[in-house]
This record gives structure tokens, C-alpha cells and sequence, in this order.
């Protein structure tokens, strides 16, 4: 078979959502055709006529009144229910994989299957920082790694609880959040120079997207254009897990200590 051949046999089986549910029904257990007419909700003429599409491409035999796939069949079945997995997740996840993209992330997309992903929207605005924060209030005094386009003051709260509760907080920033942090943000600038179990250490180059590593848990964040949290990607699969570990200690070798920026009075 041909490329063309094939192209052309998944044209077939995508231009009818009909086809699609005969195949899926026949993938299930072999059938008669007036089963698959009720089955599907469709007409004897209508079924009767895709099983002869589907016997010519050798997807169905008919053995004993009833049609059954082959094992030719069953495959294309399967590919064809992958294709609709991973469109689907395509529509969740591509506004993430693209942003990242646009910023010059080079994640993972094996690591994309077995990822949740929280989304904010214009019903829910804030769900990425809420979801952000849930993670540095469940950290139970663990080893905290995190890197952060932007200061929040609800981010800054829950890295105090998170300290407070005994929790080692490793933090990069950019020259534009240590600006933002010593106007703004005064007393989690001096707990960040005067905590021992906290180290800051601030990059040279902008940077346009977060990390977040606890525990078994590691997460990228997505930004906007205007460095507002879209969308945070989580994951406790190895891949993710280990790509945002190496991104963490790469930008980390090349960053300097806060204290070494900043000049305190």
C-alpha cells in the first residue's frame, strides 16, 4: 500500500462518523447487520454499504451471517482512536505547547500524556496562581526549587508559610523581579537575604517561564505576553521530572546570588 492509498483510506474512515461507529462496534464483537443498524442508529442501506467499503479495504470478513474485523482492521481502529486521543489532547494542551514553544522551552512532548494541566479562563482568571500556590502550601517542609518570571504577593505568602513550616526554598528570578521584589516587596526581599533555609539566585537573561519541583511533583508554567500565569502543566512522570531538573540547574550554574545584587542599606 501506498501513502496515497493509505491517506486515502483514512479520508475514507474520517469523513463519517457512521463508518467510525461501525468499526468501533465491530472492534467490540462480531456483529449482524441489523445488530450494527441499531447499534449505530442508522439505515440497513447505510450500514449494509460502508461493510462493503469496509470489505473491499479488508477491514471486515463475514463469517457465519456476522461481520467481524480483521486483524488489518483492528489496526486501523486503533490508530484511528490514538489519532482522536491525541487531537483531543492537542486542543488541551496546545495552548501550553505553544507558548512555551513561542519562549524557546524546549519541553518534552513525551511527557505531555501523563500530565494534568490547569488552565485559567476568563471564568477563572486566577486558576494557574491558585494552583501554584496549593503546591507551595502542600509542601510540608520539603526542598522547594522554583523558578518565577514574576512576583505576587500571593506567591511570597505562601513561600513564607512554606519556610515556616521548614520547607528549603531555591529561587531564580530576573533582574526585573529583584527590581519589582526591592520596590515593592521589602520584607520577603530581606527574609530572602536573611533566611538560611532560603537561597535566591538571579539570572541574567529575562525569564519568561516557570518552574515549580517538590517531592515527586514537577510543573512548568506558561506565561502571557504580559507575564501573567496561563497555565501550569504537573507531572510526577520521569521525563517531566527530570527535564525540569536539568532546566532548574542550568539556568542555577549560570545565575548569581541575590546577595550579591542586591545592595542593602
Amino acid at each position: 500500500m501506498t501513502a496515497e492509498e493509505g491517506h486515502d483510506g483514512a479520508q475514507y474512515l474520517a469523513g463519517s462518523p457512521v463508518r467510525v461507529a461501525i468499526l468501533r462496534a465491530l472492534r467490540e464483537e462480531p456483529r449482524r447487520p441489523a445488530a450494527l443498524t441499531d447499534a449505530v442508529d442508522a439505515t440497513r442501506t447505510t450500514v449494509q454499504r460502508i461493510l462493503a467499503g469496509f470489505r473491499e479495504r479488508d477491514w471486515v470478513v463475514k463469517r457465519d451471517a456476522a461481520y467481524r474485523v480483521t486483524p488489518t482492521g483492528a489496526r486501523v481502529h486503533d490508530a484511528y482512536e490514538a489519532l482522536l486521543t491525541e487531537v483531543e489532547r492537542g486542543e488541551r494542551y496546545g495552548r501550553f505547547a505553544a507558548t512555551v514553544e513561542r519562549v524557546g522551552v524546549d519541553f518534552p512532548p513525551a511527557g505531555i500524556p501523563d500530565s494534568d494541566l490547569t488552565v485559567a479562563s476568563d471564568q477563572n482568571p486566577l486558576a494557574a496562581v491558585d494552583r501554584l500556590t496549593e503546591l507551595l502550601r502542600e509542601s510540608h517542609g520539603g526542598d522547594i526549587r522554583a523558578v518565577s518570571p514574576v512576583v505576587i504577593q500571593q506567591f511570597n505568602d505562601a513561600a513564607a508559610a512554606a519556610l515556616d513550616d521548614g520547607a528549603s526554598v531555591e529561587l531564580i528570578i530576573d533582574r526585573d523581579v529583584v527590581d519589582t521584589s526591592v520596590a515593592e516587596f521589602e520584607p520577603a526581599t530581606d527574609r530572602a537575604l536573611d533566611d538560611d533555609d532560603a537561597e535566591v539566585y538571579v539570572s541574567a537573561d529575562p525569564i519568561e517561564y516557570g518552574l515549580f519541583r517538590c517531592d515527586e511533583v514537577a510543573c512548568v508554567t506558561a506565561y502571557d505576553d504580559r507575564n501573567n500565569p496561563r497555565s501550569v502543566l504537573e507531572s510526577t512522570d520521569g521525563t517531566v521530572v527530570e527535564w525540569v531538573d536539568d532546566t532548574f540547574e542550568s539556568l542555577r550554574d549560570d545565575a548569581t546570588r541575590l546577595s550579591s545584587v542586591v545592595e542593602r542599606a
